[in-house]
């Protein structure tokens, strides 16, 4: 595994990077011959409820204690991933793009920060969404952003994730206010805007040559994830089936799992797997890059981040 240099249209070119932001909003990875870019498209606050509603608030505070964190609200970060295999370049998942009405500023940055990267919006061949929550789907319903992709535009999603939205079950979620509408709303019109270009899968497709979608459930029933690979290297895009305190805490259910027992069967299983393989890991909601590897502690996981390769 090599992680360095990424020829995504000249992305890390310090001629493109934007001035006004003093963070980092990129990291390359090379998996054998398959270029990899993580973009961030910001960080989305939520009540610290969202990260384990099926425990005792105590236990969530003595947590976020342990990692140096605030009580009162937790982070999300939002990671998207772009990828290059063959004459294909992927974007996996799409941001959250734009929602006034739950005022989140500081998220759907993912147009911006791909033009940033020097990588036009027109060049995609392919898009592939891990499930159609708002957060991965919303980018793709920013004004103007349609009119800019190919017409050729393949979007890969699993069938059940489709079946699902048409009349989707809230009933074991725990989300703040205006979320579920919002969820609703958000998916609905993708569906509507973007029928005629949906690529659907049962259980698995091949979108390129290494860059195989695997179909999970869990989180919502037709939640995916992304596995890349070439020659001895291996990455997987875990979308939402991961979460930082998923580590320690395998057990806890978020508030925006569907099927809380299932997503945490899914979540040990493949973290379970990543262990056993050391293949690289990379999850929407992981603190960015969200590059690193799993390992087994105890009866838990523990996650290790790469050092940075600069």
């Amino acid at each position: 595994m090599q992680e360095a240099d990424m020829s995504l249209d000249n992305t890390l070119n310090a001629n493109g990077s934007t001035r006004e932001e003093l963070v980092p909003s990129r990291y390359a990875v090379r998996i054998g011959e398959i270029e990899v870019l993580v973009i961030s498209d910001g960080v989305l606050p939520l009540p610290t409820k969202m990260l384990g509603h099926n425990v005792e608030e105590t236990e969530r505070a003595a947590w976020l204690d342990h990692m140096f964190l605030p009580s009162d609200a937790f982070d999300w970060a939002l990671n998207a991933v772009v990828v290059r295999s063959g004459a294909q370049t992927i974007l996996i998942d799409a941001g959250l793009g734009l929602d006034p009405e739950l005022n989140l500023p500081r998220a759907g940055q993912l147009v911006k920060r791909l033009e940033s990267a020097g990588i036009d919006l027109g060049s995609v061949t392919d898009v592939v969404l891990t499930h159609m929550h708002m957060d991965h789907v919303g980018g793709l319903l920013v004004d103007g952003v349609k009119e800019r992709l190919r017409p050729d535009l393949q979007i890969h999603v699993a069938a059940a994730e489709v079946k699902f939205w048409e009349a989707p079950d809230f009933t074991r979620v725990n989300m703040p206010p205006g979320f579920p509408d919002a969820l609703r709303a958000a998916a609905k019109r993708f569906a509507n805007e973007y029928h005629n270009q949906l690529r659907l899968f049962d259980e698995e497709q091949e979108v390129a040559p290494g860059v195989i979608v695997s179909r999970t459930g869990g989180h919502t029933p037709g939640h995916s994830v992304v596995r890349v690979a070439s020659g001895k290297d291996r990455l997987m895009f875990a979308g939402d089936a991961v979460f930082a305190v998923g580590f320690e805490h395998p057990g806890w259910f978020n508030g925006f799992e569907h099927d809380p027992e299932e997503a945490a069967r899914v979540r040990v299983r493949l973290l379970k797997e990543l262990a056993a393989t050391g293949e690289l890991l990379v999850a929407t909601h992981m603190p960015f890059p969200s590059v690193g590897h799993v390992a087994v502690d105890g009866d838990a996981f523990r996650w290790v981040p790469v050092f940075w390769d600069y």
